[in-house]
């Protein structure tokens, strides 16, 4: 059973917030299905934004063939958070069949056209998305084709946001080892298995300051983060924002979003797998290494300070582009986790930190028996190669992604 947080303030670890996004597709075709208003409506009696169902709540998205289904406020744990979010996919569904529909897991879908395929969601809070739009041009996968799972870890005052906001800094970097699943789109491989994050990375070019290098920058405390970073976003997007839609935090478009405004620290950077079972399984390792390097168990919260994003945005390349292949040669980087040795691969880094971690109370025994399958098999990414023939076709990716949805309806793993 999911039980939500209700105390405030929320410290470290007190609560987690989970986000999922999923595509909606035809049933027969898989292409995109715009119709994320209908299933709210089907619900609500009415188009809304956001429907709330106990403890998860369904949302809309940028984009009409997105839907999200998230916890409503923080979690006290991940105990029933599988199961919780597979009840929720499984209504969307039955919702779906009469729509001839389906949801489908990943975090690009492999054939979309985004260009000619776009519909921005039309109802409450379309304002924001056509600013979005007029600024940034939101045609291209790097908006309308990227599924990902968030997740909001709160914390209260400056001294536990500047832990955190270190632990999660140094750590996000690693994260499309265990999770990258985006390596095709536009119906060709892509020189990344976390194809996602290179389209992610690059969707506000025109102003640079909005995501800045995916990591954000070596700041601790709020008073900071308003000054170098929110400060010279604000001021770089308000030529362009005349009526002052995007002033706002949610404007930080970084891997890592510090979220004054919820007491939080928002972390985007994580593909949503084939199932909850999958990302719930990634969520309890990832935090509860964040737990240990706020406690200081193999670095000191001075040394993960001193890290620059430069050299943090490299290492995340690197994984986004190889994943658990991807090779971690910096030895201080590696000392950060416990580790003596002069270079591991990441996958060997992360087998390194479940060993360290595994005893962690936010672990089940399914996390456990998940996790196991995902070091044995490779990240999804890894797996979606696996099972495709070289060179493939349409047909072939019609038949893997079908497959990918069989998972998601039956919460299991997807193994060529």
């Amino acid at each position: 059973m999911i039980q939500i947080q209700t105390k405030r303030p929320l410290h470290l670890f007190d609560g987690y917030g989970v986000e999922m996004e999923y595509m909606i597709v035809d049933k027969d075709t898989l292409d995109v299905l715009p119709v994320s208003d209908k299933i709210l409506e089907t619900i609500a009696g009415e188009i809304t934004s956001e429907v709330s169902r106990g403890a998860l709540a369904w949302s809309n998205e940028l984009v009409m063939h997105v839907i999200e289904i998230k916890t409503d406020g923080p979690a006290a744990g991940f105990q029933g958070l599988s199961e919780g979010f597979q009840a929720e996919v499984s209504k969307i569904n039955e919702i779906l069949a009469g729509m001839n529909a389906r949801l489908m897991p990943g975090a690009m879908h492999p054939w979309m056209d985004p260009f000619t395929e776009m519909k921005l969601w039309p109802h409450e809070y379309n304002p924001i998305y056509e600013a979005y739009n007029r600024i940034f041009d939101c045609r291209g996968h790097g908006w309308v084709n990227l599924q990902s799972t968030h997740l909001n870890l709160p914390f209260d005052g400056d001294q536990e946001f500047g832990k955190l906001n270190a632990a999660l800094r140094i750590l996000t970097p690693l994260l499309p080892a265990l999770s990258a699943c985006s390596p095709i789109a536009g119906g060709e491989q892509k020189p990344f298995l976390d194809y996602r994050m290179e389209v992610y990375r690059t969707n506000s070019d025109r102003i640079p300051s909005v995501a800045g290098l995916i990591i954000p920058e070596a700041h601790f405390s709020r008073d900071a983060c308003y000054e170098h970073i929110f400060g010279p976003m604000y001021r770089d997007v308000a030529p362009l924002d005349p009526d002052g839609i995007l002033q706002e935090e949610w404007l930080n478009s970084r891997g890592v979003m510090a979220r004054f405004d919820r007491g939080a620290i928002e972390v985007r950077v994580i593909d949503i797998q084939e199932c909850p079972k999958a990302d719930l399984a990634i969520l309890a390792l990832f935090t509860a290494v964040t737990q240990a390097l706020t406690e200081e168990r193999w670095s000191s919260v001075e040394e993960q300070k001193k890290w620059h994003e430069k050299d943090l945005y490299e290492i995340l390349m690197s994984t986004a582009t190889h994943a658990e292949k991807a090779e971690i040669s910096d030895p201080r980087y590696l000392r950060l986790f416990g580790s003596d040795k002069t270079a591991l691969s990441a996958g060997q880094l992360w087998q390194h930190l479940y060993d360290e971690v595994k005893d962690s109370a936010l672990f089940t025994k399914e996390h456990h028996e998940t996790l196991a399958l995902m070091f044995r098999h490779g990240p999804l990414g890894r797996r979606i190669l696996k099972a495709l023939p070289q060179p493939f076709s349409k047909a072939d990716l019609k038949s893997v992604y079908g497959k990918l949805c069989d998972c998601l309806e039956s919460n299991g793993l997807f193994l060529p």
